[in-house]
C-alpha cells in the first residue's frame, strides 16, 4: 500500500522507492531477471533504420543498459540515451521490452551491440549489426567512350564500391559475343566476362558497339555503366550487281553496300564524274544495316538512252575513301515472232507497267559478256550469236564434199 501511495504521489524519488520495493520482493521470491528471447543479429542497408529488441522478465528494480561492445561505449540506460548521438533512441513498453533504434545507419555503426542487466554477476546478450552498402560505380576511375583503329587494342576499366565488395560483369548491349584473345585456348567467344578490366586485342569492326559493366553485391539495386567502343577504318564498298540491264521507259535501282567508321559521306556520280542530285529523275536513299554499314540506293526513273553507261557509288570519311562501279545497258524485251503485233504490244505495255529490270553480278575474274549467263540479264556474247549460222555452214560444206 505504501509503495502504491508513493507511486501515485509521482516524482523521481517515489519511482525509485517503488523499484527498490519490487526488487526486494523479487529477491524474496527467488526470482531474478531473465531474457525471454535472444537478441537477433541485424543486417541493414546504409541509410535505413535498425532496431534491436531486448525482452527481460522479472526485471524488478534492476536496470537495462545498451552498450556498443566493440568500443565499450554506453549508449543508453533504461529509457535515457547517454551517448551524444541524435540518431539513437530507446523505447520501453512499460512491461518487459526495451528497443534500441538507430536511424539512418552509417558504415561506422557496424559492430557488436549488447543488452545488459545490472545484476551481480551481470547478465547480458549480444547481437551484431551488419551495414551493407549497394554498389556504386566510381566514375572517375572507370573508362569512358573510346576510339581505336581496327587491329588495335582497347582496355576497358570499371571500378565500383559497396559492401560487400561488388562483382563486376561485362556484357555487350546488343547481346553479341565478347572476344577474348591471347589466353591458353587462343581466341574464344563468351557472352560475359568477370573482372574490373577487359583487354581487347586485334579489335575488328564487328566488336564495335556499347559495352555494359554491371556491378552487383547482392544488395539492390545493381548498377551499370555504358561504354561505347568506336572502331575506325577506311570505307569499304561492295557492289552486289556490277552489270544492270533494263528496258527503256522503266525504272531501275542501283545498290552499293558501304562499311565505314567514322561515319562516311556517300554520294553517286556518272562515269564522267558528274555528281548526281535528287530530283524528278533520280532518288537517292540510305538504309542503316549496323553501326558501321549502310546500303546506298539510287533509283533512276524512266530510263532513256542518255541514262545508259557507268555509275559510281563513292564513300569518304576522315581515314580514306572507296568507290564501286556499276554499268547499265539497255535490254530488249523478249517476244515471240509468230504472235500478232497486237499481242507483242500488249506484252511491252505490261512489262513497262511492272517496271522490271534484270540485274546480274560479275563473277570475280569473269567477262562482262558472260554476265547474262551468271546472274541473268546480260546481253548474249557475239560468239553465242554466231553459233547457229556457223553450224549450218559446216553441214552444207560436208554435204557438198560427200556429193
Amino acid at each position: 500500500m505504501a509503495a502504491g501511495a508513493c507511486a501515485r504521489g509521482g516524482g523521481p524519488l517515489a519511482r525509485l522507492l517503488v523499484l527498490a520495493v519490487l526488487q526486494v520482493n523479487f529477491i524474496a521470491l527467488g526470482l531474478e531477471p531473465d531474457f525471454l528471447y535472444p537478441l537477433e543479429n541485424v543486417t541493414i542497408a546504409q541509410g535505413r533504420d535498425a532496431t534491436f529488441t531486448c525482452v527481460v522478465n522479472n526485471l524488478g528494480g534492476y536496470r537495462v543498459a545498451w552498450i556498443k561492445a566493440d568500443t565499450k561505449a554506453i549508449l543508453a540506460i533504461h529509457e535515457h540515451v547517454i551517448t551524444n548521438n541524435a540518431r539513437l533512441s530507446v523505447t520501453h513498453n512499460d512491461y518487459n521490452t526495451w528497443t534500441l533504434i538507430i536511424r539512418g545507419v552509417k558504415r561506422e555503426d557496424r559492430g557488436q551491440y549488447m543488452c545488459q542487466v545490472n545484476t551481480d554477476p551481470m547478465k547480458m546478450q549480444t547481437a551484431f549489426l551488419e551495414v551493407v552498402i549497394p554498389p556504386d560505380i566510381i566514375y572517375e576511375e572507370t573508362s569512358g567512350d573510346m576510339m581505336v583503329p581496327e587491329g588495335g587494342s582497347a582496355k576497358l576499366v570499371c571500378k565500383a564500391r559497396g559492401y560487400p565488395p561488388p562483382k563486376i560483369v561485362w556484357r555487350r548491349e546488343d547481346g553479341g559475343d565478347l572476344i577474348s584473345r591471347g589466353g591458353p585456348q587462343g581466341k574464344t567467344k563468351v557472352m560475359s566476362l568477370e573482372g574490373e578490366i577487359v583487354n581487347l586485342t586485334k579489335v575488328t569492326r564487328s566488336e564495335m558497339g556499347a559495352y555494359l559493366c554491371i556491378a552487383a553485391n547482392g544488395v539492390p539495386p545493381s548498377v551499370s555503366k555504358r561504354i561505347m567502343l568506336h572502331v575506325h577504318f577506311h570505307p569499304l564498298v561492295q557492289v552486289p550487281n556490277q552489270l544492270v540491264g533494263a528496258p527503256t521507259g522503266t525504272d531501275v535501282t542501283l545498290q552499293c553496300h558501304v562499311e565505314a567508321s567514322p561515319k562516311a559521306i556517300n554520294y553517286w556520280t556518272r562515269e564522267n564524274g558528274e555528281m548526281i542530285i535528287s530530283n524528278d529523275k533520280y532518288h537517292m536513299s540510305e538504309i542503316n544495316s549496323s553501326a558501321y554499314s549502310v546500303q546506298m540506293r539510287l533509283v533512276i526513273r524512266n530510263i532513256q538512252g542518255t541514262d545508259l553507261g557507268g555509275y559510281k557509288c563513292i564513300s569518304k570519311n576522315s581515314i580514306g575513301d572507296a568507290e564501286g562501279n556499276i554499268r547499265m545497258y539497255e535490254m530488249e524485251l523478249p517476244y515471240s515472232k509468230n504472235r500478232p503485233d497486237d499481242d507483242r504490244d500488249s506484252d511491252l505495255e505490261e512489262t513497262n507497267d511492272v517496271r522490271s529490270s534484270l540485274q546480274g553480278s560479275l563473277r570475280e575474274g569473269g567477262r562482262a559478256e558472260d554476265a547474262g549467263f551468271l546472274g541473268g540479264g546480260g546481253p548474249p556474247s557475239a560468239a553465242a550469236t554466231r553459233t547457229t549460222p556457223y553450224a549450218i555452214f559446216l553441214i552444207s560444206a560436208l554435204v557438198y564434199a560427200m556429193g
